[in-house]
């Protein structure tokens, strides 16, 4: 392949399967562990609040690192970068395995979220690299596919290996180094990317670590308000204002960065600044809602981690048949509006109706409404970057394509934080109630110390009063992020629809010079 002949379908697909297969992995690292946390965090003595840590650390890495990693594929190899953020998620992987606690746990999860952001971002990146915008939505499908088959098969996995006495939660995160040890292999053999020249590169590091503080402390707000102190106290107006003023920092900082993490010009895009807000609230409802579903069949439903995953194969197959459905009609008509605002809306009414769920709703209606949702979900994930990918110059797809998951993930962990907190309130006042008008008093640990609880280890009586209080938990945390994707849908609406490209940008006389290797 030389530098400017278009690749054939054949050879893009050679090119994608390391991508993909490093997406996978990429995805796995979260999914692997959902229905499986309950189970470490009793082994590790966790509560609620190290529950919703494990995720949101992952998630505020990830957030922080995207930006760094798409600024990097601007301007040196994407190929070796991607290799790097696999590396970075093998060594991540083998050192959560050995944790002995909740904190060395959550610290091995942070590495975790800065090779998963790598692999996430470089993956979009290359693709915008190798095809012509009308063509990537065909492509884009895979990429759900491949989303949803590690959102199914992740949970199963994790649940197989918690239900397996002689693997241990620990395989949990094991399991994901061989698949990226191949993916690196592949890569190596298959990507050949058009580059441009080698330029020093200049990272912005302080808006880095402006946008990753201000971040960090919206979460530990929305993560210790109403049980540390009041929502409505001088501590949380402290942090608010912090987040503010850190936020206006990284602003002035962007201003004047020669190499900006996220380029504020971008934004003079009007369709990059819509995909970016509405990432943010898909955000929140995807990875602050679908978190907890696990929870919910095992703690409401009383069902195995192996189950809980299997129960969950209705979102997960209505996500991959839309994208990949969507992918290539696209791809034949070059339209993508009405998919973004189908996609939104249905994720919208998805949310409500499960938003309806209590421990003793039929799985039925269940299997339903996560239908509903995950045909949502594929329908909106992908087509947002595709968006994007359509409306800047070639020479920003690295920046423009992390700036929408930079604020979908950013989205995801402040909605993880502050649905997890308000779970944890509504589930301890909701057993209290149903303790209360049973006249049971808890006693130990079991219900205490808002430590998740195991129904094995309960006095009888007890179980149905657990199982109702967080039935009934759950379900306002999907009626809340209801809203959110509802304030997407309206905000898709005003995105301004142009036709899918049929050629690359034309790149400067000094562009595509070299082909990595």
């Amino acid at each position: 392949m030389t530098p400017t002949t278009p690749m054939t379908h054949r050879q893009v697909l050679e090119a994608l399967s390391g991508l993909l297969l490093g997406l996978f992995v990429a995805v796995l690292s979260s999914t692997v562990v959902s229905n499986a946390l309950p189970t470490i965090l009793t082994d590790l003595h966790g509560g609620e609040s190290a529950y919703t840590w494990v995720i949101t650390a992952t998630l505020l890495s990830l957030t922080a690192s995207t930006p760094i990693w798409g600024k990097l594929s601007d301007l040196v190899s994407k190929k070796l970068l991607v290799q790097i953020a696999l590396v970075i998620y093998i060594l991540s992987s083998a050192l959560a395995g050995l944790s002995q606690n909740t904190g060395e746990l959550i610290a091995c999860r942070v590495l975790q979220g800065i090779g998963a952001g790598g692999v996430t971002a470089l993956a979009q990146i290359c693709l915008a690299a190798m095809v012509t915008p009308r063509e990537r939505g065909r492509y884009s499908g895979y990429f759900g596919a491949v989303f949803a088959l590690a959102t199914i098969g992740g949970p199963l996995i994790g649940g197989v290996i918690v239900d397996t006495d002689w693997l241990g939660w620990r395989w949990c995160f094991y399991v994901g180094i061989p698949f990226s040890l191949l993916a690196i292999a592949v890569l190596q053999r298959t990507l050949r990317l058009p580059v441009a020249p080698r330029r020093k590169a200049r990272i912005d590091y302080l808006g880095a670590l402006l946008v990753t503080a201000a971040a960090s402390l919206l979460m530990i707000w929305v993560s210790l308000a109403g049980k540390n102190y009041d929502w409505v106290s001088w501590q949380s107006a402290a942090m608010l204002a912090g987040t503010a003023v850190l936020a206006v920092l990284f602003v002035a900082a962007e201003r004047r960065a020669a190499e900006p993490v996220i380029p504020l010009h971008l934004f003079r895009h009007r369709t990059v600044t819509l995909s970016a807000v509405a990432s943010v609230l898909v955000g929140v409802g995807m990875y602050g809602a679908t978190t907890f579903l696990s929870q919910y069949f095992q703690l409401a439903k009383e069902k195995s981690p192996t189950m809980a995953g299997l129960l969950t194969l209705p979102m997960i197959l209505g996500l991959a048949v839309s994208s990949t459905v969507a992918g290539k009609l696209i791809t034949r008509y070059g339209r993508w509006k009405g998919y973004l605002v189908a996609g939104t809306l249905l994720l919208a009414v998805g949310f409500g109706l499960l938003g309806t769920a209590r421990a003793d709703t039929a799985y039925g209606l269940l299997a339903l409404y996560m239908a509903v949702a995950g045909v949502g979900l594929g329908l909106t994930m992908q087509n947002l970057v595709l968006a994007v990918q359509n409306t800047v110059p070639r020479e920003e797809l690295g920046s423009a394509s992390s700036v929408v998951t930079f604020f979908r993930t950013m989205g995801g962990a402040v909605g993880v934080s502050a649905l997890g907190a308000l779970m944890a309130d509504r589930v301890a006042r909701y057993l209290a109630e149903n303790l209360a008008r049973a006249g049971v008093h808890p006693t130990g640990s079991a219900l205490g110390g808002g430590e998740i609880p195991d129904l094995h280890r309960l006095p009888a009586p007890i179980v149905p009063l657990v199982t109702d209080a967080f039935g009934h938990g759950v379900g306002i945390v999907f009626l809340l992020a209801a809203p959110f994707a509802l304030l997407a849908f309206l905000v898709v609406l005003f995105i301004r629809e142009t036709p899918l490209r049929t050629t690359m940008d034309a790149p400067a006389p000094r562009t595509l010079e070299l082909v990595e290797d």
